[in-house]
């Protein structure tokens, strides 16, 4: 993980009644996940836009509905930064800092390539959210906790549809 740190909105507890301490490590855990979850979002539109193939019409229109679902997906995940008293990070430099996830394309502009790409990027994140969730067990608010089980759950459909293209 990065040397990367949030910025804390209250000086000892928030209104909501966050312990400052446990506030940050949820804080520094959702900072990384909102960092992959843009960088992740940014693929899917360069696989959008660069798609090429005898299949491009049904996996341009794919690719969009993958974009916009995440653009929701980051939004929340920024607000939930600010619910527990913390700024989200919001520059280009911040998530290429903070993500587990690269930047560099490795394969040709055909869906199959983006597709395995993406599934791999998608599958990092559902473990990140996993081990996550395990080692904050007793400092993560119930809130937070319910909210990234959803999101691994929505991730990893996505997953098995991405998955069911590459078979």
């Amino acid at each position: 993980m990065s040397n990367y740190k949030t910025y804390t909105i209250m000086a000892k507890k928030n209104k909501n009644g966050y312990n400052p301490k446990v506030s940050q490590k949820v804080a520094d855990f959702l900072s990384v996940l909102l960092a992959d979850e843009f960088v992740l979002y940014l693929k899917t539109r360069n696989a959008h836009w660069n798609v090429e193939g005898p299949d491009f019409h049904a996996m341009h229109v794919y690719f969009e509905e993958q974009y916009t679902e995440l653009a929701t997906i980051f939004d929340e995940v920024a607000e939930r930064l600010r619910k527990v008293g913390h700024y989200a990070p919001a520059t280009m430099a911040e998530y290429l800092e903070l993500t587990h996830l690269t930047e560099q394309r490795k394969g040709k502009n055909d869906s199959m390539s983006y597709i395995s790409e993406l599934l791999n990027d998608y599958e990092t994140i559902i473990t990140y959210i996993r081990e996550q969730v395990i080692a904050l067990e007793d400092e993560i608010d119930q809130g937070t906790e319910d909210y990234v089980d959803a999101l691994a759950e929505q991730h990893e459909k996505t997953a098995w549809m991405l998955r069911a293209h590459l078979k």
